[in-house]
């Protein structure tokens, strides 16, 4: 067991911690059992108390079963933060199913083939969403989808600006397979029992790999009630926490230390459909936010502001993020001004969030973090597997009861994730660090093939296999290329197939945008006679990379 940072653990944090026997979903029933008109939420000045959101899921719940829902189905969570997020989420798992939560910025292609691989057949959606995926109701598994604009839940008058999604008309186009929202609600049917365990599935969320596709992480209600239960220990959150919530809930992130760690707590989670600088500002102020989970260049952004000065931010008493590494400016910056030393982590999708947290007392900048209870983190040499010490680089591994089952469908991939050291089954994480003497983990590098633009993780397989559908394309390779503002972005390197010599950069990028997601979508493409490969006839991916930033 690796034991070398127990000299910097947190005082009253336990280093082991036996788990709730039960579903996720109880965390919300005896959170409304006991504090039923606390705020739950508040979505841009309305409230939501504990009581009205488990008598929200309750109906949803219901709703689902009788819409053919059955015990373990996998149900599509295709929204932005919104009430209707943690509602749907809530009432996924009362019906004793799957949430299965799907990027916002997903669009047809990426649908389509989540569709497919989780033979999904009901799915709950943003209406400003809706037009990514009504089309595919009927020609692929999927017949429902139960559709809701956030501005549904904005019920008291506001003077805070409000997204587009959040004002979006709520009707909805005369196409079969459409519910509306508030229509299921009002049937008020009542669900069968909770019979879902800590043992059964809770939460597939997807994480792209080097292979093509994404791959569902598969988690219990076990290894979700893991993060949950951990993350709010951690820091001894209590009842009276007030979370700010700008980081997207799809996202492990949001979902756990955020959405999940706040109803465990009985506590209120204040919530943003999209970020905004003056918003977050004034939601700190007017709520008397205590803790704040992010992304740095939200802080960034933030302290940017020129009329920062003249918001009461001094109620927050805990911030801190992952994604990317905290600029040390921005966190002098963010220190001289509140006091307050941000705290990086560090979590995977098949980690559902955190194994690795900064101490609350004793942060380092830059760094991971420690492993966090219950959570056994090596380092090993990529090539041997042979475990490595003190400053040496090599593949970080992860033991720990958050740690998922394996990749959903595909037990290949499983077995390849997975190695044995002293008897026990570890992660291979895919990142490159380093431990120092007092066993804080840094990043060095990322042992997998990705793109890191801006903080969003790129996985050229992926969009490889995406832009195959394009009938112009013959061969592909994705690779970064450097950016003054992203530091890096996607450069698609295009073969065209013959008869489309008259396919320009323009007509590719046009068709990327309609199909998958901005972030994944290449900024620049470059077309080429043939792509370099090895004597096995791989693309030699490396090569062309290589000579990109030696251009740049």
């Amino acid at each position: 067991m690796f034991d070398r940072h127990y000299a910097v653990w947190p005082d009253l944090v336990p280093k082991f911690l036996d788990l709730p026997a039960t579903s996720l979903y109880s965390n919300l029933s005896v959170s409304a059992l006991r504090y039923p008109q606390h705020p739950a939420i508040i979505y841009y000045g309305t409230t939501l108390t504990y009581a009205e959101l488990e008598q929200q899921a309750e109906a949803l719940a219901g709703y689902l079963q009788r819409a053919g829902v059955q015990a373990g189905d996998r149900v599509l969570l295709y929204m932005q933060n919104s009430p209707q997020f943690v509602i749907g989420f809530y009432a996924i798992l009362r019906a004793n199913a799957v949430v299965v939560p799907v990027n916002p910025m997903n669009r047809k292609a990426e649908l389509e083939y989540l569709i497919a691989d989780t033979e999904a057949e009901v799915a709950l959606c943003g209406r400003e969403l809706l037009d990514n995926i009504s089309g595919l109701v009927g020609h692929t598994q999927l017949r429902e989808v139960i559709v809701s604009a956030y501005g549904e839940y904005v019920r008291e008058p506001t003077d805070l600006a409000l997204p587009d999604a959040v004002t979006l008309d709520s009707s909805l186009p005369d196409l079969p397979g459409l519910t509306p929202w508030q229509q299921a609600m009002e049937a008020a049917y009542q669900p069968g029992p909770l019979t879902a365990g800590p043992d059964d599935l809770c939460v597939i969320p997807y994480s792209s790999g080097t292979t093509g596709n994404p791959k569902g992480c598969t988690h219990t209600h076990h290894s979700a009630m893991a993060t949950t239960v951990y993350c709010s220990v951690w820091g001894n959150s209590q009842h009276d926490v007030v979370q700010l919530v700008s980081v997207p809930m799809f996202h492990v992130t949001g979902m756990q230390v955020c959405m999940n760690a706040s109803i465990y707590l009985g506590a209120t989670q204040v919530i943003m459909t999209r970020w905004d600088r003056k918003t977050a500002a004034r939601l700190i102020e007017r709520h008397g936010i205590t803790s704040w989970r992010n992304i740095p260049t939200m802080v960034v952004d933030l302290l940017s502001d020129p009329d920062i000065e003249q918001y009461d931010l001094s109620t927050l008493k805990s911030i801190g993020g992952g994604g990317a590494a905290m600029p040390a400016a921005i966190a002098a910056k963010l220190e001289n001004k509140l006091g307050l030393r941000y705290s990086e982590g560090y979590g995977l999708s098949e980690t559902l969030s955190a194994t690795h947290m900064n101490p609350p007392a004793a942060p380092k900048a830059q760094c991971l973090g420690i492993p966090i209870i219950g959570v056994d983190a090596r380092v090993i040499d990529v090539d041997s597997l042979r475990e490595v010490g003190v400053g040496e680089t090599g593949e970080i591994v992860l033991h720990g009861e958050q740690v998922f089952q394996g990749y959903w469908r595909r037990p290949e991939a499983t077995a390849e994730a997975f190695i044995e050291l002293d008897g026990k089954r570890f992660f291979r994480s895919g990142d490159l660090g380093h431990y120092d003497e007092e066993g804080y983990f840094f990043l060095v590098d990322r042992v997998k093939r990705m793109i890191n633009a801006s903080g969003y993780k790129v996985w050229p397989a992926e969009v490889e296999a995406l832009l195959y559908g394009h009938p112009a394309v013959h061969e592909v390779c994705i690779i970064s290329a450097p950016d003054e503002r992203r530091g890096e972005t996607v450069k698609a390197v295009v073969v065209l197939a013959a008869g489309h010599d008259g396919t320009t950069a323009d007509d590719i990028l046009d068709w990327c945008k309609n199909n998958m997601s901005a972030y994944k979508c290449p900024k620049l493409v470059e077309f080429v006679d043939s792509l370099p490969k090895s004597p096995a006839g791989k693309i030699m991916w490396r090569a062309l990379q290589e000579q990109e930033w030696a251009k740049g």
